[in-house]
């Protein structure tokens, strides 16, 4: 069954580590014969969610900038995929920026398959257990969603240190696969 699939890369860099493995996801995902569509939020305009409660009554953000378009996005697709590298042991600001600013209708998004791709310089998978928290919790609050499946980038710091290794594939096989 053909799906369609949204990959957010929340990474800074363009080219980056997680940004490549989101790649790697969405050449699976076109061969697949899904219909795979890859935002980089680095070339977006996201503004930080201001807390005024509009959006409670309204379901719409006051805000106008690139968010409700990516938004409205995520709810019309069948598999999100959230792509970040790893700072400090979290997510980029990117990626929370706009988590945060799912708030005016998430509870639009039901019924969701979800991806996360996470790279990092430490070589440790546990390591990076904060940040999957961190997506777990955003999906804990979207009815009948799933997690499908983690990528984990381990052990790759500068651009292009990821090539090579086991992510690569394993991030091509779930884009395929999904």
């Amino acid at each position: 069954m053909k799906k369609r699939i949204l990959l957010l890369s929340s990474s800074p860099r363009r080219h980056g580590n997680s940004d490549r493995l989101c790649d790697e996801f969405l050449r699976g995902a076109r061969e697949a014969g899904h219909d795979a569509e890859k935002i980089s939020l680095r070339d977006c305009r996201i503004g930080y969610c201001t807390g005024c409660g509009v959006c409670y009554d309204t379901r719409t953000c006051p805000q106008r900038d690139d968010a409700a378009q990516i938004v409205g996005k995520m709810i019309a697709a069948d598999v999100i995929v959230l792509a970040t590298p790893v700072y400090f042991y979290t997510m980029s600001a990117q990626m929370k920026t706009l988590i945060d600013r799912c708030c005016a209708r998430y509870t639009e998004m039901t019924g969701k398959e979800f991806y996360f791709i996470v790279a990092a310089a430490d070589d440790s998978k546990a390591a990076m257990e904060r940040t999957i928290d961190g997506f777990r919790g955003f999906l804990d609050c979207l009815d009948d969603s799933r997690e499908c499946g983690t990528i984990y980038g381990v052990g790759a710091w500068k651009i292009g240190e990821i090539e090579g290794s086991p992510a690569m594939k394993q991030a091509y096989d779930a884009g395929l696969n999904c």
